[in-house]
């Protein structure tokens, strides 16, 4: 075989590396993702949250990362809380993306198919368990910042594109209302409670508006909080915003009521038990001590078949009710009492 000379090979090595950086740009270039192409944007609090929570200073009450915590589907840890996937990692799946990566994973920049911003113990309010979680008006400043590269990277024009057919997301508002009660907060002897909750509702249609102005156009909502009116609060917000925003299309799915017949009738839904946790102590193993490193209590115990259970610990699902409320989700009937206006997959489509 001849021997290559040096310079040929220099030269080989030239249009290999050129015709990557070609590659690489090109895939960037909206004019060559899939037409069909739709990112996942996702806002809110541990029942989204991928694993935020691992890279901020707070503490393993709105934490996830030790075991059992993902001990069914990753065999590890992630950040999530409960044994697997949750709600949002299932909708990815069914939108053909992904798992969503948290913004702050380390090296994550890779922003095409969608950015998972929610955090554990987040509320609408600024106020709400602040100091330990990234809340909402945060998680708003995080989104700007992928905005303003994906601009960069596609262009105007390939941006506006993208950003017009992303779904955004979101479940919030819960803890506003349990920090209250957790807390020594004195916030409601200063409010009434309609009034708090025209401040959550608030926070959280500036949040929307402003997606709005970046160019988001289609939304999903979980009513998950059993607080007063909060469900009906938010539903007609909603409303509001689809007469005023011009193009605004929304998904309103009622987890709230659904979750509570899968609690009361869990053999309808293939669970043996519906109110004891998985993974706890105490009575229904109620005490949120599941991995022994919460409130300094290193008792804990630990279910042999989670897929049995529709509570993981105290407060959140297991990997099979967040599949089921994810199939819901995704395929429910439009305007049924699952459903507001559209389903996700109607989002996706449209």
């Amino acid at each position: 075989m001849a021997k290559l000379s040096p310079l040929f090979i220099l030269l080989f090595l030239h249009l290999v590396l050129a015709s990557t950086s070609c590659e690489s740009t090109t895939y960037k270039s909206k004019h060559y993702l899939p037409k069909t192409h739709v990112a996942l944007f996702i806002f809110g609090d541990s029942f989204l949250d991928a694993g935020n929570n691992n890279y901020i200073n707070t503490t393993t009450l709105d934490q996830a990362n030790f075991w059992p915590y993902g001990e069914t589907f990753f065999g590890f840890p992630t950040g999530r809380f409960s044994d697997g996937r949750l709600i949002s990692d299932f909708i990815a799946g069914y939108a053909n993306l992904p798992l969503i990566p948290p913004f702050l994973q380390p090296g994550f920049r890779h922003y095409y198919d969608g950015v998972n911003f929610a955090s554990s113990g987040a509320g609408a309010l600024d106020e709400t368990f602040q100091g330990s979680v990234i809340d909402l008006k945060t998680q708003l400043r995080f989104y700007k910042k992928v905005e303003a590269r994906l601009r960069q990277k596609l262009g105007s024009a390939g941006a506006e594109v993208t950003l017009s057919k992303a779904v955004y997301l979101f479940s919030i508002g819960t803890n506003d209302y349990m920090s209250t009660f957790l807390t020594s907060s004195t916030i409601l002897s200063t409010y009434s409670k309609s009034e708090y909750i025209e401040m959550v509702i608030g926070n959280l249609t500036a949040v929307i508006k402003e997606i709005y102005t970046l160019g988001g156009r289609k939304f999903g909502f979980m009513n998950l909080p059993e607080f007063g009116c909060f469900p009906g609060a938010l539903s007609k917000q909603l409303m509001k915003l689809e007469k005023q925003l011009k193009g605004f299309k929304y998904s309103l799915y009622d987890l709230n009521s659904c979750l509570r017949q899968i609690v009361n009738h869990p053999s309808k839904y293939g669970f043996k038990e519906g109110k004891t946790a998985c993974c706890g102590t105490g009575k229904f193993r109620g005490v949120h001590s599941c991995g022994g490193k919460r409130m300094g209590i290193k008792e804990y115990n630990l279910c042999e078949n989670p897929n049995e259970y529709v509570y993981w610990d105290s407060y959140h699902l297991t990997e099979n009710v967040y599949k089921q409320l994810a199939d819901q989700m995704w395929r429910g009937t439009a305007n049924s009492h699952t459903v507001g206006r559209y389903n996700l997959k109607d989002l996706f489509l449209a």
